[in-house]
Formats: C-alpha cells, structure tokens, sequence
C-alpha cells in the first residue's frame, strides 16, 4: 500500500466530483491512487489520501508530517506563482512544471477549490470547452 490509502471518505470524493463533474465533459476514473477527474484523456484533479511515511514520490511532495487528503490540479503563470510562494494549504510537486497540491482539512475554502479546479480545467480542455466555462462572480 505504501503512502496510499485506498478508503477516501466518499463524502470528500463526492464533494470534489459535484465540482469536476459540472464542467463541460468531464469524467471521474479510479486512478492509480486515489479518484481523477479528466477532460478527455488528460487529468486535471486528482485526490488522494496520502502518507508521508510511505515514501512515494505522491506522499513526499506535501511534505506532511502525518496523513491528509489532498488534490492536485493544473495552474500557470502570476496563479501558480502566487499559489506555491503562499505555502501550506498549497504545496508545489516536482513532476511537472503546472501542477500545484493542496492539503484538504476542516478549513478549505471549497470556493477557492471550485475556482482553482475550474482554472485547472480550462487549461487542459479544448479551447472549445475551456470557453463554456464561465468565471464565478
């Protein structure tokens, strides 16, 4: 099992798909930790509940003390660089120049979670879908 433990709370997985699946053809796959949520083929959430003590490269990033549940999405430019200078909750993986992380816990701003897994959708849909999504007021 490593740093992964494969029972999220399902109240936390539907939270987060209420959000992923209200964007324009968007669907939830079983990942190979933890549950993602694609845009045809390319993943821009994906949670997972994860230890540190496990040594994977997943659990590592955060860079936790001890198990939490957290979500990695796509971000870019002035937003990724404000995101990961702001620290915890936030959280910058290695593998990929665009992903950013967030710890979830009892004080998450689920509105800033909508507005940044939106963000994270436009960047990986088709231009043509990205447009469908309208910014929150």
């Amino acid at each position: 099992m490593g740093d992964v433990d494969d029972d999220l709370d399902p109240a936390l997985v539907a939270r987060v798909a209420a959000i992923c699946l209200a964007l324009p053809e968007t669907h939830e796959q079983d990942a190979w930790i933890g549950v993602r949520w694609r845009i045809r083929q390319r993943t821009f959430a994906h949670l997972a509940h994860v230890d540190p003590r496990g040594g994977s490269v997943f659990g590592l990033a955060a860079r936790l003390r001890s198990p939490a549940d957290v979500i990695t999405f796509r971000s870019s430019g002035a937003e990724l660089e404000a995101l990961v200078r702001s620290g915890l909750p936030f959280y910058k993986p290695d593998w990929s120049p665009h992903v950013i992380g967030m710890v979830l816990d009892d004080d998450t701003d689920w509105d800033e979670v909508a507005e940044l897994l939106a963000d994270s959708y436009c960047l990986m849909a088709p231009k043509k879908l990205a447009r469908l999504v309208q910014p929150p007021p």
